[in-house]
């Protein structure tokens, strides 16, 4: 029982853990020599999971080339997150410009975006596995670039909220595939080996975790500094400027998307050192091999010296995998019955949707006495939130890679994913307290900087590390399954907010600033203490979930 995590006896080896030590050991894979291992042109750096031969496989990308499609997802998740609340800053003129109410703008413009994101996230994802990923990227990049300039140009409002619906169905590529593409490229661990004959020395660096949290701060720091932007520039101009100001960075991350994020779903054969859900064999060449249970294809192509091909600037690979588009459709319900993903869904779901009710509500607080904020200074409220993601981010990666690569030394130098969850501890200590704090603060009719920068700061930072801890632990246990697992995730909890959307400013209304944010502070301990038995029998979850393939109904 590593570190009171309860072992399986079920299974050999229980998919996500990752026996790094055992690299060694001719009885880990059913006596493989592990001089038929992969790593790289040192010998010293083994790697997890083992790519194929090929230059191809998204694995053995350059690292420039690997780089290079974090920015680009990095630039685009960052426009997604600031396209859903830009003009949250400026709800209350715009919904007398269109001369409606305040709840019937709101639920219309952001709740039919919300809800269109969750429909989005299955369709896509589903396209997706089907034909790949970068046509999808690719269309639904096409889509916010129209659907923003379509909003600016919008003569009613029923225009408008079509525009706005259409562009919340684009968004959901750049929340629920960019983990799996992490996956698809980042190597879960390097493995160093010492001078030592008997690799007893040793040390892992984890790649995933720093990528995740860029992934969470384009996400979050989009949500908090679209609005002081935009805010400003609709007081100052209008809201068409800002919306066609958003059509252009969406112009922007096009030719990034086209020249920097080529197609990152490979059907490769090698050993899955950290799922052991396939049978290996050595071929006659003495390379490794892996017999996969899969239908899908990858035309050959030929990369050059630089690790670049330019086929992979056409908008289809010809990747086609034969599963029925309506199966993967349905699959990710199945995803529920994992504990993980389960765990995670709730997780996820209080995390960000409570970031959506905060940009919803946040013209209504401070626009109204003590405060009495501009357009402008409603805006700038997020100004501390972003600060607060990007030291979340900084800090995500070093305090969650370096966790599990100390624990995973500690254990004998075998990986659990389940190390990746005692960082939900300090979810559960900043972004409570930030909305206790908010609730007290606002009752007192604290000053700003209160509210503001302190209680603001707490919430975001909390969310960045919890949402990358969530992220994180869901790759490790459905590495390959891991789109359908974002996909349910985004589905469920663009459906809660999209509910919250209805009744959050009548909460505030009713009940007070304060009573509001108790409430989710309760609702924010609460589901965060199920990490507890999750870190407990994550470990007899995987396994049952493996045993009884509920990943892989249908």
């Amino acid at each position: 029982m590593p570190f009171g995590i309860l072992d399986d006896n079920k299974l050999e080896h229980t998919p996500g853990t990752a026996p790094l030590n055992g690299l060694h050991d001719t009885q880990t894979y059913s006596g493989i020599d592990p001089a038929l291992l992969k790593h790289d042109a040192t010998g010293k750096i083994f790697l997890v999971p083992q790519p194929s031969n090929s230059p191809d496989d998204p694995y053995n990308w350059p690292r420039r080339k690997k780089e290079l499609f974090t920015i680009a997802y990095g630039w685009g998740s960052g426009c997604v997150g600031a396209v859903g609340p830009l003009l949250g800053g400026a709800f209350v003129p715009l919904a007398e410009e269109f001369g409606v109410s305040l709840s019937t703008f709101i639920s219309a413009v952001q709740g039919g975006a919300i809800a269109a994101i969750a429909v989005g996230s299955l369709i896509f994802n589903s396209l997706a596995v089907k034909y790949g990923k970068r046509p999808v990227y690719l269309g639904t990049t096409v889509g916010l670039m129209v659907s923003c300039f379509w909003a600016a140009e919008a003569k009613s409002f029923r225009s408008f909220v079509a525009a706005r619906v259409c562009c919340g169905l684009c968004m959901a590529p750049m929340e629920a595939l960019v983990p799996a593409s992490i996956a698809d490229i980042w190597y879960a661990f390097l493995l160093f080996l010492g001078e030592s004959p008997t690799y007893q020395s040793f040390r892992f660096v984890h790649e995933r975790g720093f990528r995740t949290a860029v992934f969470n701060l384009g996400i979050l720091g989009g949500i908090n500094l679209a609005v002081p932007i935009a805010a400003a520039i609709i007081e100052y101009g209008s809201y068409k400027i800002a919306l066609h100001a958003m059509g252009g960075a969406f112009a922007l991350m096009l030719v990034m998307v086209v020249f920097w994020m080529p197609e990152s779903a490979y059907s490769r054969q090698a050993l899955n050192i950290d799922t052991g859900e396939a049978s290996v064999v050595v071929d006659d060449k003495g390379s490794l091999e892996q017999l996969e249970n899969t239908q899908s294809a990858h035309p050959e192509q030929v990369t050059d010296s630089t690790g670049w091909n330019y086929k992979e600037l056409l908008p289809y690979s010809g990747y086609v995998n034969q599963v029925s588009f309506w199966n993967t459709l349905v699959r990710p319900f199945y995803l529920i019955g994992s504990p993980a993903v389960l765990w995670a869904v709730l997780l996820f779901t209080i995390c960000i949707s409570w970031l959506v009710g905060i940009s919803l509500t946040l013209s209504q607080i401070f626009s109204a006495p003590p405060y009495n904020f501009s357009v402008v200074g409603v805006g700038a409220t997020n100004l501390s939130s972003f600060v607060a993601s990007v030291f979340g981010t900084l800090a995500a990666g070093p305090l969650i890679d370096g966790l599990v690569t100390r624990l995973s030394k500690m254990n004998g130098g075998i990986f659990e994913p389940e190390f990746r969850l005692p960082i939900m501890v300090t979810y559960l200590l900043f972004t409570s307290t930030g909305f206790f704090a908010w609730g007290q603060s606002s009752f007192n009719k604290d000053p700003w900087p209160v509210p503001v920068i302190v209680c603001l700061g707490l919430i975001n930072f909390g969310v960045q590390l919890g949402t990358t801890g969530v992220v994180t632990y869901v790759v490790d246990c459905h590495r390959e399954r891991a789109g359908e697992a974002f996909a349910i995730m985004n589905f469920i909890k663009n459906l809660f907010a999209f509910g919250l959307s209805f009744y959050i400013n009548g909460w505030i209304e009713n009940q007070g600033v304060r009573d509001c944010f108790f409430t989710m502070g309760g609702i924010t301990m609460a589901v965060t203490l199920f990490t507890i038995p999750m870190y407990t029998f994550g470990k007899r979850a995987r396994s049952w979930v493996h045993r009884h393939g509920i990943a892989d109904k249908l």
